[in-house]
Parts: C-alpha cells; sequence; structure tokens
C-alpha cells in the first residue's frame, strides 16, 4: 500500500511539474523583453534585451562585445533575469531566473529567422549580416521562479532545471 501511494505521490509532483513547465513556457512566449542581471568590477548591472527561446528554456539574444553586460558575461557567466508579461492593474505574471550566459560562435540563421519573427520583421536571408559586428549569447536557465497571482497567489512555484 506504500508504494501506491509513493507512486501516486510521484505521479502527483510529475503532473505539477509538467504544468509549472507548459506556464513558464507561456511567460516566455507572451514576452519581449529580458531584464539581464551581470556583475562585473564595478558591481551589478541589469540591461533589457529582446530574447527569443528554445525548448529547454534556454534563452538567446544578440548583443555587440562591447556592451556592458556582454563584457560581464566574458568575465562572469553567472547571471539572473525576468520576464514580466502583467500590466497595471493586472495580476501580476513573470518569471524570474538564475543561470549561466555564454556568447555563442557563428551567423546562426536558425536564430536570427526567430529573432526577426520576434520583432515582426520579415524573414532574413542566409546572406544578410544580422548581427551587424554583435553576437548570440546563451542564458541557460538553472532555477526559474514562476509568478502567476491568479492561480497561486503570491507563493511562487519553482522549476529546478540544474539537474
Amino acid at each position: 500500500m506504500n508504494s501506491a501511494i509513493a507512486a501516486a505521490a510521484k505521479n502527483s509532483k510529475n503532473a505539477m511539474e509538467s504544468n509549472i513547465r507548459e506556464l513558464v513556457k507561456g511567460v516566455l512566449e507572451k514576452g519581449y523583453l529580458m531584464s539581464l542581471g551581470t556583475v562585473d568590477e564595478s558591481g551589478v548591472w541589469v540591461a533589457d534585451v529582446i530574447y527569443i527561446f528554445d525548448d529547454n528554456f534556454n534563452i538567446y539574444w544578440m548583443s555587440k562585445l562591447y556592451r556592458r553586460h556582454s563584457k560581464a558575461i566574458s568575465e562572469n557567466s553567472k547571471v539572473a533575469g525576468t520576464i514580466t508579461v502583467s500590466g497595471q492593474g493586472e495580476d501580476n505574471l513573470g518569471i524570474q531566473f538564475s543561470g549561466v550566459a555564454e556568447k555563442i560562435e557563428g551567423a546562426r540563421y536558425d536564430l536570427a529567422v526567430k529573432h526577426y519573427e520576434r520583432r515582426k520583421k520579415p524573414k532574413p536571408s542566409e546572406t544578410d549580416d544580422v548581427l551587424q559586428g554583435g553576437s548570440w549569447y546563451m542564458l541557460k536557465p538553472q532555477k526559474i521562479e514562476l509568478i502567476y497571482e491568479r492561480l497561486f497567489g503570491f507563493n511562487k512555484q519553482n522549476l529546478d532545471l540544474n539537474i
């Protein structure tokens, strides 16, 4: 009987995590700007970047190498961020996360197409210089906290991806 209870609890936990993953994906789909927090020798810094994401919740953006957040990532890959999709007078809805970020080499046409779609711009050709001297960056979240006031009040729902 104890094994049946344990199995039911595990199934319940797996179902809840699956629901949280879907809700996080919904926030990523609705959002447009990510506030990216980095640390450098001058202290903490936050920059807003237009992002895209993949099915593993990795978040991508384009940036110039000379930007403060880009320089900071080259020295310290630990980052944090937020994406908020609720407006004034609405229930709070968004995510907070921490993880590691890195510069990605190459033009990555696949990311460029998604990024242009996100910005509602015409699809670039494979020969377009989308980066214009910049680079792609990827943030791999290790922990995501979902804020979904309508469903959970002010109780954050945690998704640990650092497994």
